[in-house]
C-alpha cells in the first residue's frame, strides 16, 4: 500500500512538472507569436507598405474619378495605356513579362499603368547611369584575359570552352587557373571557415549580402570585424536595404560606421511611390585580402546556419575559392561599392598578387561571374541554359523557386527527352506559400518530358546549384525565377574539372535520398481550386 502511494505521488509530481513545462512552453510560444504580430503590424516593412499603398490608392481614385466624369480624360488614359502596351510589346525583353504587364494594363488601364511605372521599369537617371558605366569601365579594365588558360580549356573540350567564352565575352569575367575550390553543403559547414578567414585577415575584408539580421551569426562576424578595424584592417560591408527591411532598423549602416566599419546600403527603400524598387543587390560576396573568397546562397542570418528553425531544416550551399579567381569577386564588390557611394579608386591595389603569401593551387578552371539587370544580357540564365543544353549524361539542380520562362522550360524538357538524366530539387516546406504553389505548377510539363522532380523533405532548400556530367558545376546566388534572372544583381562561380564539382554531385545524391520524388499523379489529381489558382499565378509569374 505504501509503495502504491509513493508511486501515485511520483506520477502526480511528474504530471505536474509536465503540465507546468507545457504551460511555460505555451507562454513562450505565445510571446514569440505576439512579437511576430507586432513586428508585422508596426515594423518598417508594414509602415513603408502602407505608405506606398495609400499613395497608389489616392492617385488611382483621383484618376478614376477624373476619367469617370470627363469622357475625353477617359479616352486619353486608355490611349496612354494602349501606347504603353505597344512600347512594352516591342521591347527586347522576356515574352512572359510582356504578357503579364499587357494583360494587367488592358484589364485596368489606370491601375495597370500606375503599377507598371512603380514596379515594371528598370530605368535609371542619366547621372546614375553615366556614373555606373564609368565605374564598370574602370573595373573592367582591371580584368585581363589569360589567353594561355583559354587555349588550354579549348584543347580540353571545345564545347566547354564556348560556355566559358560566353561568360567572358558577354559577362566580362575571365576564366582562371591557379584557384582552388571547396564546396559546402550547408551554412553551418561554411560558417567556421568564414570566421577563420576573417581572423586571418591582414589587409582588407569586403562583404556584400542581400540579407543581414542581428543574431548569433552576424554578431560573431561583427565582433571579429571590430577587432580587425582596431588592427588597421580595412573593412567594408554592403547590404541590400529591401532585403533587410524586416531584419534591420532604418539607416543601420550608421551603427556599423560608428564601430569603424565602412558600410553602405544598396538602393535605400523610401516610402515614395516614384522610387524604382525592382533592382536589388541579391549577391553574396565575402572576400579577404583578395586571396580568399566565398559566395553561394548563404546570407548572414541565423536560419542559414540552423541556429534558429523557420521552415524545418534550412539547406543552403556555398563555395570557397582561393587564388587568382578571387579577383573577379573583389572586382564585383568594388564596382558595387563605388556605384553606391559615387566614388572612384585605384582598384589594382586589391589584386590577389599584391597580398599573395604562397603559390596558389591549380584546381581545374574557375570562372566567377556577375549578372546585372541593367546591361540587357541575362548572364545567369544563359549560363544555366548552356549547361542544360550541352549536357550529355546528367544535370542535377537545386533551386528554392522554380518559376521559369518558356525557353528554360523547353530546354529542360528537350534535355530529358534526349536521354539526359535531369533532376531538380525544390523545397518540401515553403517559405512563401503562393510562390510554392506557383513552383509546383511547373511540375507537370517537366515530369511528362522525363524530368525528375524532388521535394526536400527535411525542410526548405535555399541552394542554387547546377552540376553536369562530373565536369561542370556552378554555385551562386541565382534562383530559377524571374526576379533573379532578370531584375537582380547576382553572382556565382562556374567551375570545370575542379574538386568542388564532384562535391556538388555527392551532395545532390545525398539530397535525392532524403527527398520525395514527385509523381505525375500528384500534379493531375490536385483539387480544382488549387489548379485554377496556379493558372492565375502563372499569368503573373514574372511580376512575383
Amino acid at each position: 500500500m505504501t509503495f502504491l502511494k509513493k508511486n501515485f505521488r511520483m506520477k502526480h509530481a511528474v504530471h505536474q512538472m509536465m503540465t507546468e513545462e507545457s504551460v511555460e512552453r505555451c507562454v513562450w510560444k505565445g510571446n514569440i507569436l505576439m512579437k511576430k504580430i507586432a513586428h508585422l503590424l508596426f515594423g518598417r516593412f508594414a509602415l513603408v507598405g502602407v505608405a506606398i499603398l495609400l499613395q497608389v490608392s489616392w492617385l488611382f481614385v483621383v484618376l478614376w474619378k477624373f476619367s469617370y466624369q470627363f469622357t475625353y480624360a477617359n479616352l486619353f488614359i486608355r490611349a496612354i495605356a494602349i501606347i504603353l502596351v505597344l512600347v512594352i510589346v516591342n521591347r527586347w525583353s522576356n515574352p512572359a513579362n510582356k504578357l503579364s504587364w499587357t494583360f494587367l494594363i488592358l484589364l485596368s488601364p489606370i491601375l495597370g499603368t500606375l503599377l507598371y511605372f512603380l514596379f515594371g521599369r528598370s530605368d535609371l537617371t542619366k547621372y546614375v547611369r553615366r556614373h555606373m558605366e564609368k565605374v564598370n569601365q574602370e573595373v573592367s579594365d582591371c580584368l585581363t584575359r589569360d589567353m594561355e588558360t583559354e587555349k588550354l580549356l579549348e584543347e580540353a573540350d571545345a564545347s566547354v570552352y564556348h560556355q566559358s567564352k560566353y561568360i567572358n565575352d558577354f559577362g566580362h569575367f575571365p576564366v582562371y587557373r591557379n584557384t582552388s575550390t571547396k564546396y559546402y553543403k550547408s551554412g553551418e559547414d561554411m560558417f567556421p571557415d568564414m570566421l577563420e578567414a576573417l581572423k586571418a585577415a591582414e589587409h582588407y575584408i569586403f562583404m556584400e549580402y542581400f540579407i543581414i539580421e542581428e543574431g548569433y551569426m552576424f554578431q560573431s562576424i561583427v565582433d571579429i570585424l571590430e577587432e580587425k578595424v582596431k588592427q588597421g584592417v580595412e573593412v567594408r560591408l554592403i547590404y541590400d536595404d529591401v532585403g533587410c527591411i524586416s531584419t534591420l532598423p532604418p539607416k543601420y549602416y550608421k551603427r556599423l560606421q560608428k564601430k569603424g566599419i565602412k558600410c553602405a546600403a544598396f538602393n535605400p527603400f523610401r516610402p515614395v511611390m516614384s522610387v524604382i524598387m525592382n533592382n536589388r543587390d541579391h549577391r553574396k560576396i565575402f572576400v579577404v585580402d583578395g586571396t580568399v573568397g566565398f559566395t553561394g546562397g548563404i546570407n548572414l542570418a541565423d536560419e542559414y546556419i540552423n541556429k534558429v528553425e523557420r521552415f524545418g531544416y534550412w539547406k543552403d550551399t556555398g563555395v570557397r575559392i582561393e587564388g587568382e579567381g578571387v579577383w573577379s569577386l573583389t572586382n564585383m564588390f568594388l564596382s558595387m561599392w563605388n556605384i553606391i557611394i559615387r566614388s572612384s579608386e585605384d582598384y589594382t591595389q586589391y589584386l590577389p598578387s599584391v597580398h599573395q603569401k604562397k603559390p596558389f593551387v591549380d584546381d581545374g578552371f574557375v570562372q566567377p561571374y556577375g549578372d546585372s539587370p541593367l546591361d540587357h544580357e541575362n548572364v545567369g540564365e544563359n549560363i544555366y541554359l548552356n549547361i542544360i543544353s550541352k549536357a550529355k549524361d546528367y544535370v542535377y539542380i537545386f533551386t528554392p523557386y522554380l518559376i521559369i520562362d518558356h525557353e528554360t522550360l523547353v530546354t529542360l524538357c528537350n534535355a530529358a527527352k534526349s536521354g539526359v538524366d535531369v533532376r531538380i530539387v525544390t523545397p518540401g516546406i515553403p517559405d512563401k506559400k503562393m510562390v510554392y504553389l506557383l513552383t509546383q505548377s511547373y511540375y507537370e510539363p517537366l515530369i511528362r518530358a522525363g524530368v525528375k522532380i524532388y521535394q526536400y523533405t527535411p525542410g526548405f532548400i535555399h541552394a542554387k546549384c547546377f552540376v553536369c556530367d562530373d565536369e561542370i558545376a556552378t554555385v551562386g546566388s541565382v534562383n530559377l525565377d524571374f526576379r533573379s534572372l532578370y531584375l537582380h544583381f547576382e553572382c556565382g562561380v562556374w567551375m570545370y574539372r575542379s574538386k568542388a564539382v564532384m562535391q556538388v554531385k555527392e551532395d545532390c545524391l545525398e539530397t535525392f535520398a532524403c527527398s520525395e520524388e514527385i509523381s505525375l499523379e500528384f500534379c493531375t489529381k490536385r483539387a480544382l481550386p488549387i489548379r485554377v489558382l496556379q493558372s492565375m499565378l502563372r499569368l503573373f509569374a514574372p511580376l512575383m
